[in-house]
């Protein structure tokens, strides 16, 4: 029987939220700890991988914390033991466990965290933005956000695949939009245990494993003496990053069939356009139907979503945007005091742009969909006007915001 024939006969489907999706992940990976503290968006996987091991489904120790910065503690110190860990949180919960999250990527742990994407207090706002996660860009974290179910529980699988590659041990932060995508259901092919024990092998530490009889020291106090060492050292595991997660899909697509081509950002209708808009998560779906609304008009616009913000692959996407006229980058974030208000996505852009790109199209910032506020049909419009008109010369604001109300 054909390979294909037979992976659809083994694999079943499933209609669960994105939230939902990774916790199956969590279960098909065999994680050894998972540590919860309830703060919404998130709780939704806590509560499901609770379920799971009541009901039998899930062997695991589940421990709830008193606070998320105990929770990531937990999982710290299991992980440089041995244990496949597994945690997550949301806004002003992900940054209690600060301290934690700072010193996870020097200590070399591969876990694996959701951040159910919500706004930072204050005002009060359970609602979606990218804020939280991007707190922890420049402290070695590896980041992705996803836009489905499906590419929720996929993308979980491949991050313990290479988080735990002896060659990294990096934590990396799996992010949802909050309520769009980890309390929307969806319908998700489940992989067999079979596929997915061949896809990822047990965690293993080797000689950097925290025990008895391997007496080492996890986090000395060096100061002066070693501190730019151990800098250079993590920035070594940030060059080979891309290289390292490349292999990861390529081996993901192999055994489980689904094609996510690169893997740091996917292309929509970009072949014949004259600009293209860029987001991160969710935002895809709007923008994606009114890209096809505007195609119908004759309009040549596209759309790139970035799956993989760590590592952020700069001169790869300098290389594919530097064919089109302008750029528009709407950001679900803010970066209060930057140049022009920009926000961090188009930040980043904006700067692959400058030392990778031969040519260099506008880039015009966007900020909207804070605290949750939708992005609708009619806003992508108003961006794709805005950077048309930036690519015919005529001057605009670096930054614009979207969907004020009036």
């Amino acid at each position: 029987m054909p390979v294909e024939e037979k992976r659809k006969i083994t694999e079943q489907e499933a209609l669960i939220t994105g939230s939902e999706a990774i916790a199956v992940a969590c279960k098909l990976a065999n994680v050894d700890v998972v540590t919860a503290y309830p703060i919404r968006p998130y709780d939704t996987v806590m509560q499901y991988i609770s379920q799971l091991v009541a009901d039998g489904e899930m062997d695991c120790e589940y421990i709830v914390a008193e606070g998320e910065h105990s929770q990531f503690e937990i999982v710290k110190h299991a992980s440089v033991c041995g244990a496949r860990v597994f945690c997550g949180s949301s806004g002003v919960g992900w940054m209690y466990a600060m301290e934690a999250l700072t010193v996870t990527p020097a200590l070399r742990v591969p876990m694996v965290a959701m951040v159910g994407n919500r706004a930072l207090d204050d005002p009060g706002a359970f609602g979606v933005e990218h804020n939280d996660a991007l707190a922890v860009r420049d402290l070695g974290w590896n980041l992705t956000w996803v836009d489905s179910a499906q590419e929720a529980l996929d993308t979980a699988l491949i991050a313990y695949r290479f988080a735990e590659d002896p060659r990294m041990f990096v934590p990396c932060a799996l992010s949802c939009d909050g309520a769009f995508l980890t309390h929307s259901q969806a319908l998700v092919k489940i992989p067999t245990q079979d596929q997915v024990n061949e896809f990822l092998p047990r965690y293993n530490r080797g000689k950097l494993l925290f025990h008895p009889d391997n007496v080492i020291s996890v986090a000395p106090q060096v100061n002066e003496d070693w501190v730019m060492e151990i800098r250079r050292q993590n920035y070594a595991i940030t060059e080979i990053a891309p290289t390292v997660l490349r292999q990861v899909y390529a081996e993901f697509e192999r055994i489980f069939g689904r094609k996510y081509g690169n893997p740091f950002w996917e292309e929509y209708m970009t072949e014949d356009a004259d600009v293209v808009l860029l987001g991160m998560g969710t935002l895809s779906t709007p923008v994606k139907v009114a890209i096809r609304k505007m195609r119908e008009q004759g309009k040549k616009v596209g759309f790139v979503r970035l799956r993989w913000f760590r590592p952020f692959a700069g001169p790869e996407i300098a290389k594919a945007l530097e064919r089109f006229k302008a750029i528009g980058v709407i950001d679900r974030d803010f970066s209060f005091g930057s140049p022009n208000l920009s926000g961090v996505v188009a930040t980043e852009v904006r700067s692959a742009m400058y030392t990778g790109a031969a040519t260099r199209p506008p880039v015009i910032g966007f900020i909207g969909g804070l605290g949750g506020r939708e992005v609708h049909v009619e806003d992508v419009e108003q961006v794709t006007d805005i950077t048309f008109q930036a690519a015919q010369g005529k001057p605009q604001p670096l930054t614009q915001w979207i969907g004020l109300r009036e």
